[in-house]
């Protein structure tokens, strides 16, 4: 699969990377995602798809986190941040 995108608890949405098993990008609004900010959606209809149809619950990104390139406590704070 390589990535996908999650909503957060804030509405924003995150960009999980499933090769370093950490969010490379969060706090995304609707408008980042669809202009491409992640450098992964080849264009807006892709963007669109995702939003409207692979979009994944933030329990997932909580699950797939592994500490080898963010450490548990960089974690727990992106989590604070992303869910206020």
């Amino acid at each position: 699969m390589g990535a996908f995108i999650a909503q957060q608890p804030n509405g924003l949405y995150c960009r999980f990377s499933e090769v370093v098993d950490c969010p490379t990008h969060y706090n995304m609004t609707r408008d980042d995602l669809l202009n491409n900010h992640t450098g992964t959606v080849p264009s807006k209809a892709v963007g669109e798809d995702i939003l409207n149809n692979y979009l994944k619950p933030f329990s997932e990104v909580i699950e797939r986190f592994a500490p080898n390139n963010m450490t548990q406590e960089e974690f727990d704070k992106l989590v604070k941040e992303m869910s206020s």
